[in-house]
């Protein structure tokens, strides 16, 4: 079987280290400038280069997304920035635009391209092309199911690497390219603006009648006619590596380390289940219901996907309550940065990278030693004794 990895968002330094915890094998980002999540908080050039020295330590690998379709305007900063990445030694650059792959291929040579979906790859010949362009991997489009994808993996053998999403939000769109943010608002998804109108709810007016609106319904549920179900392939995943899929990205640049962590350690955890030949574990896909999503679907994998008619609000069972930021053996304590209000005596979960665990805190203290029975200030340090080890980076959730 060919090396496999996984592949994980980070919108900002947190979201990276955290994944790394969970065990990502490999982490995409973005600069300020030239990505397509435009309002995460991604990465200055200083971050950047800091963080590529620290995924190398660990022995992982980091790309960074250049993928908008760019205008005339972006090609004035655009070289200096990818002769930056080439001297900081990432690992690859996710692009779309011939353009941009074009001043790559020119001003930083040593860099690896990954074509990214807003390419719309959907069959051998194109993947054939790009491998010609020198590109070293393919972000196949969402729209191809396992058996289209393992027709592509045969013709094209080990010449080209394929990536393929495998958890998260999905566009009503082709392979993410959508205009319904542009028109409507004038922030362009394609330039990294996207403001998600399809998760708006929408209704119909009579144009000689516009006080009196009109629901848009599809059944009784709902009229969220463009809202797309959220992917997740864990119960298939062993599909999509059969089919020759050897990256599985993880969709979330916009979305917290504690989506990151639970998501990240539950592919971590089937992917290694895979390898080694064990039974599918369900309660792994337990955990993907335990963080924001909506309903669920397989996308286009095993066939059309469904939409998600019943609401555009994401469902989770469990709060984050606490990021890990260490622990203090000399004191049996371990420290934490509050996220969301929790009390003395309420039990919590402990999300790690060696299992899951639940505990009751009986006292909690701040920083100057004070008791603090109702931990009610956001992002306060705090410390909890216990006799678990924690790690920087694991995390305490509440049952809702």
């Amino acid at each position: 079987m060919k090396q496999l990895e996984l592949l994980a968002p980070a919108g900002d330094i947190k979201k990276l280290y955290t994944a790394l915890h969970f065990g990502a094998d490999a982490i995409y980002c973005a600069s300020k400038k030239f990505g397509l999540r435009a309002y995460a908080s991604n990465f200055t050039e200083q971050e950047l280069e800091q963080v590529t020295k620290d995924v190398h330590n660990a022995g992982k690998k980091i790309y960074i997304t250049v993928n908008i379709f760019a205008d005339n305007s972006d090609f004035v900063e655009l070289k200096d920035f990818l002769e930056f990445l080439q001297d900081i030694g990432v690992d690859g650059i996710i692009v779309s635009d011939p353009g941009v792959i074009s001043f790559a291929k020119k001003y930083a040579p040593k860099l690896h391209i990954h074509i990214s979906t807003q390419a719309n790859v959907t069959n051998k010949y194109s993947i054939e092309f790009w491998r010609d362009q020198g590109a070293d991997r393919v972000v196949v489009a969402r729209e191809l199911n396992v058996d289209k994808i393992k027709e592509i993996s045969d013709y094209l053998g080990d010449s080209i690497e394929l990536e393929a999403f495998v958890h998260g939000a999905m566009c009503i769109s082709y392979s993410g390219r959508c205009l319904l943010s542009t028109y409507l608002t004038g922030r362009d998804s394609n330039r990294g603006e996207c403001v998600q109108l399809c998760r708006w709810e929408y209704e119909l007016r009579n144009v000689d009648r516009p006080e009196i609106p009109l629901g848009i319904s599809e059944d009784h549920r709902g009229t969220y006619i463009l809202n797309s179900k959220d992917m997740n392939t864990l119960p298939i995943l062993d599909k999509i590596i059969n089919a020759g899929v050897t990256s599985m990205k993880i969709e979330g640049r916009m979305k917290s380390e504690y989506y990151v962590g639970c998501v990240v350690n539950a592919y971590r955890k089937r992917i290694d289940d895979i390898l080694n030949n064990r039974p599918y574990d369900e309660s792994l896909n337990e955990e993907l219901f335990k963080v924001k999503h909506r309903a669920y679907t397989t996308g286009f994998y095993l066939g059309q996907p469904e939409q998600n008619y019943e609401t555009s609000q994401p469902d989770n069972g469990y709060n984050f309550m606490a990021s890990v930021l260490g622990y203090d053996e000399s004191r049996g304590m371990v420290c934490v940065e509050m996220r969301n209000r929790f009390r003395e005596g309420e039990e919590l979960e402990i999300v790690s990278n060696k299992g899951l665990f639940t505990f009751t805190p009986e006292k909690i203290y701040d920083e100057e030693g004070n008791r603090v029975p109702d931990c009610k200030l956001v992002q306060q340090t705090l410390y909890i004794p216990m006799d678990i080890k924690l790690e920087k980076y694991d995390i305490l959730r509440k049952k809702i």
